[in-house]
């Protein structure tokens, strides 16, 4: 029987019951891509992280519950307090090696986790799409950009606050999932994001949405550094900075479980 550890973070939460929950596994050597979307899978949380120490660096692999990712924020905020915590790492930048490159987490004045990842600005998305889009989400947004993900931009912060996308709908679209966003109330802007072509049919706190967040509303208001909340039922807040071709995206972890996964010998 192998066993592993594996922890429950609920990141871009200072509590838990809040922010976005992630397990964090960490790994003696990588197991078979089949066994690994076995246990995200079986944890059915919107994210599992796997990592594994590298010399001083560490490899991670990030899978929703029915396929990898080649990037994700919460999860990897979540993995760096993990490493910092578990192996005596307090304080120190955890350096990542990852399906979208280098990736960074270090520490700011107050305490909080600072991701460092790429930017990902939108660009203008065609009149097809935008079609489509209001029709999976029932209400017209006033600006649609794609990179990644589709974003879909609207007046009020009620819009995104009521809508109930059809997911089927949402499926359909060619990306990897859809983020809507408002002006903010006590913040510079609020968003949800939704994903069900991954299996995500919302995801509580998105980081990677907010690479394209991050330098679509740091244009609009002129600014680079932006306070940002994700609006879902859970909730979670995000203090953000661009920095032309990378953002960070700093927020609080919780650990809210850590336990032992079994797993017979033949996997």
């Amino acid at each position: 029987m192998t066993r592993l550890p594996i922890f429950q973070v609920d990141a871009f939460s200072d509590q838990v019951f809040a922010g976005n929950p992630a397990a964090v596994v960490p790994l003696p050597s990588w197991l078979p891509e089949v066994t690994l979307q076995a246990i995200a899978a079986e944890n059915n949380l919107s994210e599992t992280a796997f990592v594994m120490a590298d010399g001083h660096r560490w490899q991670i692999r990030w899978f929703t519950p029915s396929r990898e990712v080649d990037l994700c924020g919460h999860a990897t905020l979540a993995s760096a307090w993990v490493i910092q915590q578990e192996f005596g790492l307090q304080g120190q930048a955890i350096e990542f090696d990852s399906a979208s490159g280098p990736l960074t987490v270090s520490n700011d004045e107050a305490g909080r986790l600072v991701l460092d990842f790429p930017s990902r600005p939108p660009v203008p998305a065609d009149t097809a799409l935008r079609a489509e889009l209001t029709q999976a989400l029932g209400e017209e947004p006033e600006v649609v950009m794609q990179a990644t993900d589709v974003l879909a931009v609207y007046r009020q912060i009620e819009s995104i606050q009521r809508m109930q996308p059809d997911m089927a709908a949402m499926a359909a679209l060619d990306a990897r999932g859809v983020i809507v966003t408002a002006p903010g109330r006590g913040c510079d802007f609020v968003s949800r994001f939704f994903a069900p072509k991954v299996g995500v049919p919302e995801d509580p706190v998105t980081g990677s949405a907010h690479c394209t967040l991050i330098p679509y509303w740091a244009k609009r208001l002129e600014v680079t550094r932006l306070h940002a909340r994700q609006v879902s039922k859970r909730g979670g807040e995000l203090f953000c900075r661009a920095l032309g071709d990378r953002v960070q995206i700093a927020g609080h972890a919780s650990l809210y479980m850590s336990g032992v996964i079994q797993l017979p010998d033949e996997t």
